[in-house]
């Protein structure tokens, strides 16, 4: 029996789309700093597959884990929130 892995979705804002079928989404989520004990914002940039160039700066978007589609592709992007 096959056993199917829950795929990572994430959700972020499109930052780049200069690429033809490609977008950068950046993810930002907060982190508590162990010893003082304050929130601090990390951010992170994916590259993410957008076939029909859709999707343009600053629309938000949740991405989906894929398999490999290129050297830095991994997501792709499934909606527009």
């Amino acid at each position: 029996m096959e056993q199917f892995t829950k795929k990572r979705r994430l959700e972020g804002v499109v930052v780049s789309d200069k690429m033809q079928k490609t977008r950068v989404v950046a993810v930002s989520r907060l982190r508590k700093h162990p010893k003082y004990l304050k929130y601090y914002k990390l951010t992170s940039r994916f590259k993410a597959h957008d076939e029909e160039n859709v999707f343009k700066e600053g629309d938000r978007v949740l991405i989906e884990e894929t398999k490999p589609i290129s050297r830095d592709k991994r997501w792709k992007i499934i909606k527009k929130i």
